[in-house]
């Protein structure tokens, strides 16, 4: 009893590996395409994770509900005064100030204070040396002495800013 030969057996020695051959390509082509598509899946995941794609959004309710802060402006006088000097040659400092504030409530407690505000700028404008207006750093320390000043003579709402129009040395 000799068995028959089944249909695969029957087929030529070399179609079997041809067959063998272009089916395990195949396979590697599309599992290669497979993992290059799922990489790009993953990394564009990441991509948009990390640039906030993901992230909850803020309610449009608490964007408005933020008060809009408006800034003022309260310009004083022209003041010019001489400086401090060592010999009796005259120096003038000419100077041009605007207050920065961020309510009305300010403005409304700085007008009527505004002559003992011109007073504390006026005794400490006196006292400086044209060597204390040289360079940035010197008029930085200024504005921050004058902001400290009208802060004082205005107690307790507060200044945010003192803003030079003009300086003028002579």
């Amino acid at each position: 009893m000799a068995k028959k030969p089944s249909k695969e057996t029957e087929s030529e020695p070399g179609a079997e590996g041809a067959e063998g051959e272009g089916g395990s390509s195949k396979k590697k082509l599309i599992i290669m395409i497979g993992a290059g598509v799922g990489a790009l899946v993953v990394l564009g995941g990441a991509g948009a994770f990390f640039t906030g794609a993901f992230s909850p959004k803020p309610k449009a309710e608490a964007v408005h509900a933020e008060p809009v802060k408006t800034t003022m402006y309260v310009d004083l006088p022209d003041m010019t005064v001489n400086l401090s000097t060592v010999d009796q040659r005259a120096a003038y400092l000419k100077v041009k100030v605007s207050l920065e504030v961020s309510d009305k409530a300010t403005v409304e407690k700085i007008t009527p204070a505004l002559p003992r505000v011109l007073d504390a700028f006026q005794v400490y404008l006196r006292e400086l040396r044209i060597s204390d207006l040289d360079g940035s750093a010197g008029l930085y320390r200024v504005k921050e002495e004058l902001q400290r000043r009208i802060n004082t003579a205005i107690h307790p709402t507060k200044v945010d800013a003192v803003l030079f129009k003009e300086i003028l040395v002579q």
